[in-house]
């Protein structure tokens, strides 16, 4: 495997486009997830956040300091290491033996999902969405269907 596609893994955790997934990697997603814990899943969107807030339209907004951003880098890769090379290591292996390097990319893709899934259902979380809902002009939508 090519290291160059070890750093396309970033851009597939937070890319919600389906992929590919045959059975090895279906069976490697459901290790990683099965694999990982809630402070796993934490640090995982905490370390998607931040590599988000590099975006110049949103740096503003964040206080994510260059250490922090380098804590989350180092730990989001730990946890990577040791879910493709030790937890799921078997899974890892046949995945790409049999479908190819790409489903690295495709498995950590579904991780990523599940853990801004879980972030995002949180009820205060859940609740700032729902204050969005006070912008919306409901009889314009509703004239829509007429």
């Amino acid at each position: 495997m090519r290291l160059s596609f070890l750093f396309a893994i970033p851009f597939a955790l937070v890319i919600a486009s389906p992929s590919f997934a045959g059975v090895y990697s279906d069976t490697k997603g459901k290790c990683l997830v099965s694999a990982t814990t809630e402070q796993d899943q934490i640090i995982l969107v905490k370390w998607i956040f931040s590599e988000m807030t590099l975006h110049p339209a949103i740096t503003s907004l964040s206080s994510v300091t260059p250490k922090q951003r380098d804590e989350l880098n180092k730990k989001a890769g730990e946890l990577f290491n040791q879910l493709l090379t030790v937890s799921c290591r078997r899974e890892s292996s046949e995945a790409i033996r049999y479908e190819g390097a790409t489903v690295v990319q495709a498995s950590f893709q579904i991780l990523g999902q599940v853990a801004v899934g879980s972030l995002m259902s949180h009820p205060i979380v859940t609740e700032g969405f729902a204050e969005f809902g006070k912008n919306i002009d409901e009889k314009a939508i509703i004239e829509l269907s007429k």
